[in-house]
């Protein structure tokens, strides 16, 4: 039982490495799709696309995938792709919402579908979850190289026009309406901070306690939708209780 048990703990650290580096690719992808749909796709001209390909070559992110994101924004090889947002219950009950960019909706609607069906959720229609979540602007800073005070971030991060702030041992997290995000990232951008993240984003209205008997479920669906190239974001109304 305890090489079992060894095995059990190794290969869920391994999942869990698994998961966030899925996750980081994910985030990398599509901040260049949107960089490159914004602006200039060669990273000479635009600037934006310039540091989000220093990230994702920070990251280790295979030259591939870079690629394959610069090439949906710009319809590379004649494909012209779509935003598309699925809505479903991971295992648990667990709302999930599935943001997509894809040039073959049939394509990528069986392969969501397949995921959840796969870990034991179920696929909704249009609407069946979207009232749990609502839309936020997001911006992230970490503190790691940061020479100011956090009194100092809340000060600037207001003066452009956020409506809160909250930290971490890691980051400050700052809130603004979707309309406002912009506005207050250039701001931000303008006093010499480095955003690690600036984008809208679905944030649940309730977080939901995923069963313990279903964790094993609910991360398998969340890997498959990663590993996923069609899909550009995953907002979860869930979270796992860590074992203290």
């Amino acid at each position: 039982m305890s090489g079992h048990s060894k095995w059990h703990n190794i290969q869920g650290r391994k999942n869990a490495q698994d998961a966030k580096r899925g996750k980081i690719f994910q985030k990398i992808s599509r901040d260049l799709y949107q960089a490159a749909k914004a602006g200039d796709p060669d990273p000479a001209n635009n600037p934006q696309l310039r540091l989000v390909m220093e990230k994702a070559n920070a990251a280790n992110m295979p030259k591939k995938n870079v690629q394959r994101a610069i090439d949906k924004a710009t319809g590379a090889g004649g494909a012209n792709y779509e935003e598309i947002t699925y809505e479903g219950y991971a295992p648990g009950g667990v709302a999930v919402m599935v943001s997509a960019l894809t040039d073959n909706k049939n394509r990528t609607a069986a392969a969501v579908r397949s995921a959840f069906t796969h870990a034991g959720g179920s696929l909704g229609a249009n609407g069946s979850v979207a009232y749990m979540f609502h839309r936020q602007g997001l911006i992230e800073i970490l503190r790691d190289g940061l020479d100011k005070s956090e009194d100092d971030v809340m000060m600037d991060a207001l003066d452009a026009g956020a409506d809160d702030m909250k930290s971490t041992d890691e980051k400050f997290i700052i809130s603004t309406d979707p309309s406002s995000l912009t506005k207050v990232r250039d701001a931000l951008q303008g006093k010499g901070y480095d955003l690690d993240t600036a984008e809208v984003t679905m944030i649940p209205e309730n977080k939901t306690k995923v069963p313990d008997d279903k964790v094993n479920q609910y991360q398998h669906l969340i890997n498959e939708l990663q590993n996923n190239d069609d899909v550009a974001d995953i907002y979860e109304a869930g979270y796992i209780q860590e074992d203290n």
